[in-house]
């Protein structure tokens, strides 16, 4: 099963969905289809289309790569097709990169590259295998930190960017068009608490991350997790009040800072 998700990558699949042979990275999206988590389409517009190289696609592509190569050596299958695939995609994922910014690229090789700051390349930091070196780590999660960091998750999109929503609120049409335009994502938490730690390998305060969302268990739907919040302050829950990802990322970066920290 393994073997033939990454064929049929490497063949291409619906929705223009293929490895572009030249640098090793994934490719996706066709004019009309949203792709990726930030999935918002209202009539025929959509929102947040992110056609092109996704950046957190292509960080799960490469971890699954090294994963491939770890899974084949444990079972005494050739690793080297993999790992040739893994190293070409780190090289080729060096270009998401932005130094004038100091962060990643949230998707190029699309109609232009987008250097937008949005919250999906903290998985190119929280993953267990990263293509990006301490340094460039660092900076991801300092500039999420600056950014996007809330008390509930992250913002979906940095408050200077002119498309910035802070208020989820109103019609179907307001409501899904600031879905992905400044909105929190409570499920996003974890996955920063796990690249700072990566980082700063702080335990405490990577925890201290997580706190407020132990007390969010009261908030709304009692016991449970909401799904988004607002970007700005006081940041009130909305949509879904009890989010199964929301849930299952806060308690697998818990359960992870109990276990090994």
């Amino acid at each position: 099963m393994l073997v033939e998700i990454i064929d049929w990558h490497r063949r291409g699949t619906r929705y223009n969905i293929h490895v572009d042979p030249c640098d090793g990275l994934i490719y996706c999206g066709e004019s009309g289809t949203q792709l990726t988590w930030m999935d918002a389409k209202i009539g025929d517009w959509v929102v947040t289309p992110r056609i092109g190289k996704p950046v957190e696609v292509n960080a799960l592509w490469y971890n699954a790569l090294q994963i491939m190569v770890e899974l084949a050596d444990l079972l005494h299958y050739p690793t080297s097709e993999y790992q040739q695939m893994a190293e070409q995609a780190i090289v080729g994922f060096a270009r998401f990169w932005n130094p004038e910014l100091g962060y990643c690229y949230d998707t190029i090789d699309g109609s232009q590259d987008d250097d937008s700051l949005r919250p999906n390349q903290i998985f190119a930091v929280s993953l267990p295998h990263s293509p990006l070196t301490p340094a460039k780590q660092r900076g991801i999660v300092d500039a999420c930190g600056r950014k996007l960091l809330t008390s509930y998750g992250l913002r979906s999109l940095s408050r200077d960017h002119h498309e910035y929503k802070g208020k989820y609120h109103g019609d179907r049409f307001e409501r899904d068009s600031a879905y992905h335009q400044g909105t929190v994502w409570g499920w996003l938490m974890g996955s920063f608490a796990l690249a700072h730690l990566r980082v700063y390998h702080q335990p405490e305060q990577a925890r201290m991350f997580l706190q407020p969302m132990a007390d969010h268990l009261m908030d709304a739907c009692v016991g449970s997790l909401s799904e988004i919040f607002d970007g700005n302050a006081p940041m009130q829950p909305k949509g879904a009040i009890a989010q199964a990802w929301t849930v299952a990322e806060v308690l697998r970066a818990a359960a992870y800072l109990k276990i090994k920290h």
